[in-house]
């Protein structure tokens, strides 16, 4: 049983009575005992929350879908099977996360009829959110007091990442255009094929110059080549201790999933394959082999329910995955941290055989606030942290340098930047023929 606000006025109210015409135990005592039999009998008269019938829409299993930062409507069906009207006040309480809204719902259901009650969801992280239970409070005739029960109720949604660095996917797209034959590039690699012959201008490059075509001409004729398609790109996201680290409101395992969506949108715009991996002690998605159609949708689901762990990422299952999943060259991007003792223990140690096989990109998710912290100089304090955050944006620079030397592509970014800069080092490795 429950009480009302009703019934803490009337409480109030015969406080008041009491004190002024009847100040002693018994006045106390009489008064006490009626309200609370009349609590009693309002909360007997009210409908048994048991006979209530709550159901969702969904199907169940069912699992609903909603991008990160957008709203959606979860609808729950009250139905009463009963002789009595019912007032009810219903909480139907979800996980904090999934921002659930408005608190409480007050209806009336007539005997015999249903009504239904909305939910909004505006969920604040991604992955599964799952309602917790359906509270229902109901009244007696008088409101003075309620019976009160749980009905489990379960549902769930899914919050897909947000990508939120589609915005930088259309120039990406235009500058896909001008490399994929409209504007055919001249530097020959192993990732381009031969496109046309064409009549030598001043800036070509003289290695491009066919001569037997030139013998068989008046002018130089060179050969044009352009970016081969059906590559493959191997996307690696590191699910482990260094994805778990906060940069701003987010961990850095945001920022990578939003890097990875971007630079899949692109590349397969551009013809070429693109698979996902994500791992730490043991692999926890993986997409392989999916449509250009089925790519992105595929993508976003394997990604929705991924949570960091506070582990550290096993480099040689990552290694094994890879070089079991890529059986051709590929470009392999393996978005993880650049702390130099991770690097130098886990990764250094089976770097040589992905790069005797693959081209290597490394994206790390750099924090903004090291360069703010390492400008600081008011007082003794700031100064101690200048040089602290100065010697780890040193570190992390030696660390990207020392993989540079070994022939590894590597982008450090902000989380805002760095899915366009991974976009951009894509393109500029399809451009040069590296793929």
């Amino acid at each position: 049983m429950a009480v009302t606000g009703r019934f803490a006025l009337l409480v109030a109210l015969a406080a008041l009575f009491v004190g002024l015409l009847f100040p002693s135990g018994l006045g106390v005592l009489v008064v006490s005992g009626a309200l609370v039999v009349l609590a009693l009998a309002d909360a007997l008269a009210a409908v048994p929350v048991r006979s209530l019938r709550l159901d969702r829409e969904q199907e169940p299993g069912a699992v609903v879908t909603v991008r990160l930062g957008e709203s959606l409507e979860v609808p729950l069906r009250v139905a009463n099977p009963g002789r009595r009207r019912a007032s009810l006040v219903l909480r139907d309480a979800w996980e904090p996360s999934a921002g659930a809204a408005p608190p409480r719902h007050r209806l009336v259901v007539p005997a015999g009829e249903r009504r239904r009650v909305v939910s909004t969801l505006t969920p604040t992280r991604r992955g599964d959110r799952d309602a917790v239970r359906v509270t229902v409070r109901s009244l007696g005739p008088l409101g003075v007091a309620a019976r009160q029960g749980r009905h489990p109720v379960p549902a769930r949604v899914r919050v897909l990442p947000a990508f939120g660095s589609r915005r930088h996917l259309p120039s990406r797209l235009a500058r896909m255009r001008e490399l994929d034959g409209r504007r055919a590039v001249q530097i020959r690699g192993q990732g381009t094929e031969f496109d046309s012959l064409r009549e030598y201008v001043a800036g070509d490059d003289v290695r491009s110059i066919d001569w037997r075509a030139s013998a068989r001409s008046a002018e130089l004729v060179v050969r044009t080549w352009r970016p081969e398609r059906d590559r493959q790109v191997l996307v690696v996201i590191d699910t482990g201790r260094s994805a778990a680290g906060r940069v701003g409101d987010a961990p850095r395992l945001d920022a990578a999933l939003d890097t990875a969506l971007l630079l899949a949108a692109l590349a397969s715009r551009g013809g070429d394959r693109v698979d996902l991996l994500a791992l730490d002690r043991e692999v926890r998605a993986s997409v392989l082999g999916a449509t250009a159609g089925e790519l992105l949708p595929s993508l976003v689901t394997a990604m929705a329910p991924l949570e960091p762990r506070l582990v550290e990422t096993d480099m040689r299952l990552l290694a094994a995955s890879v070089l079991a999943r890529a059986g051709r060259r590929s470009l392999v991007v393996l978005v993880t941290g650049l702390d130099e003792a991770a690097v130098v223990e886990g990764l250094e140690p089976v770097l040589g055989s992905l790069l005797r096989r693959h081209t290597v990109m490394l994206a790390a998710v750099a924090d903004p606030g090291l360069a703010t912290m390492a400008a600081g100089r008011g007082d003794a304090e700031a100064i101690y942290t200048a040089a602290a955050a100065g010697t780890a944006r040193a570190a992390r620079r030696g660390v990207a340098e020392r993989l540079a030397g070994r022939g590894v592509e590597v982008v450090d970014a902000a989380p805002e930047d760095l899915p366009p800069a991974v976009a951009d080092r894509y393109l500029a490795l399809k451009a040069a023929g590296r793929l």
